[in-house]
């Protein structure tokens, strides 16, 4: 059997034909592309706006300044996830707090986040940072509820989920990245995600105010709003320090054609996750599928008591799982400023047991089933 990922791009001749026309095009950057994608994208999820960006860790960098986190300022956050969903906080000048996870859904708790906040004096946290983690949405409307409370602001990183979504308590569906919980979203186009741009991302948002503030902060805060009669087209102002974080054209066309395969390549994720919990179910652990809820399944995560055991045997099979995620508290940089001591059971128990099986939409059925006999023949 050939070499066999844990995830993959999908390439096909619309993608290539998409990204040469732009490359014969006027503009390689800061171009027509860039806005096309972007309005594609909110339709797609629902929200009223989005901004493109360099990739999702820049997303979620800009965004905790837009929603205006300041040094010292305290965000809460889940311990299993990509470094970035801590770090962009970091970056602010901000203080990580991890509450656990559920042990089952392998979410940020909300029981745990409860806890947590309720544990300090009101105004001692700003926000709240949940992971749509492997894919399966967060209900977002339990975290807003309790934002709301004590007077938070919500980041959604739904990295892992365009085209999930879960059902509100007024049974309407709330697409991952639609707004209307959460105060932005995020979403990254890394080439192992949904829809690959090579690198890239987007952030979501009803907010007005918010989204004029992450188009500043995009391109280096610079603005052309003032420019009058008396000034020639060449006038700019920096109203304040913002980044380089933008997408270029290039990758904007290619996310557009990605984007629009969305749909069908969620349906075939969620085939291979059925397909994977019919052949483990009473033998193996896998992520739970809260009801009212349509996982977008960037990861297929099982537990195992010899996860190391596996990991090798799959490797000399040429199956190449991997691991999501170390606990982000249990790294050596964290570590270091203070987290070595934090009580997360049920996220360093996860750890312990996780592995990533192959999941994307051209992972054949030949080779999934490859995948099943050697992950059942390790484990009987």
């Amino acid at each position: 059997m050939k070499a066999i990922p844990y995830g993959r791009q999908s390439i096909e001749k619309t993608d290539i034909d998409a990204v040469i026309e732009t490359l014969q095009a006027d503009f390689l950057t800061q171009g027509p592309k860039v806005k096309e994608f972007e309005e594609k994208f909110a339709s797609y999820v629902g929200s009223k706006y989005a901004v493109a960006v360099s990739n999702a860790t820049a997303g979620l960098h800009i965004s905790v300044l837009a929603l205006g986190l300041e040094p010292g300022d305290r965000v809460i956050t889940t311990p299993i996830t990509f470094a970035a969903s801590a770090n962009c906080i970091r970056y602010g000048g901000g203080e990580v707090w991890f509450a656990d996870i559920d042990p089952n859904t392998y979410l940020l708790s909300i029981e745990h986040t409860k806890r947590l906040i309720e544990s300090k004096p009101k105004g001692f946290f700003k926000g709240i940072i949940p992971v749509d983690f492997g894919g399966l949405p967060v209900n977002l409307q339990e975290f807003r509820d309790l934002a709301n409370e004590h007077d938070l602001w919500v980041i959604e990183d739904a990295c892992h989920a365009p085209g999930g979504y879960f059902v509100d308590s007024q049974n309407i569906k709330q697409n991952c990245g639609n707004g209307n919980f959460a105060d932005v979203g995020i979403f990254s186009f890394h080439p192992v995600k949904h829809i690959a741009c090579g690198e890239g991302g987007m952030i979501t948002t009803n907010n007005k105010k918010i989204y004029d503030k992450l188009l500043s902060l995009r391109t280096h805060g610079i603005t052309k709003e003032n420019m009058s009669e008396n000034h020639g087209g060449w006038f700019y102002e920096m109203k304040e320090l913002g980044f380089n974080y933008r997408l270029t054209d290039i990758q904007s066309a290619l996310g557009i054609t990605q984007l629009a395969k969305n749909n069908v390549g969620v349906i075939r994720r969620n085939e291979i996750a059925t397909k994977y919990k019919n052949a483990f179910e009473g033998k193996v652990k896998y992520q739970s599928l809260p009801p009212n809820t349509y996982n977008a399944h960037h990861l297929f995560v099982i537990e195992v008591n010899n996860r190391k055991g596996l990991y090798d045997y799959l490797r000399n099979e040429n199956i190449y799982a991997q691991i999501h995620y170390i606990p982000v508290h249990t790294l050596p940089y964290y570590r270091e400023i203070g987290y070595q001591d934090v009580d997360l059971s049920n996220a360093e128990n996860y750890y312990a047991h996780c592995i990533s099986l192959p999941m994307y939409p051209t992972l054949s059925d030949e080779e999934q089933v490859f995948v099943i006999e050697k992950v059942l023949s390790f484990i009987e």
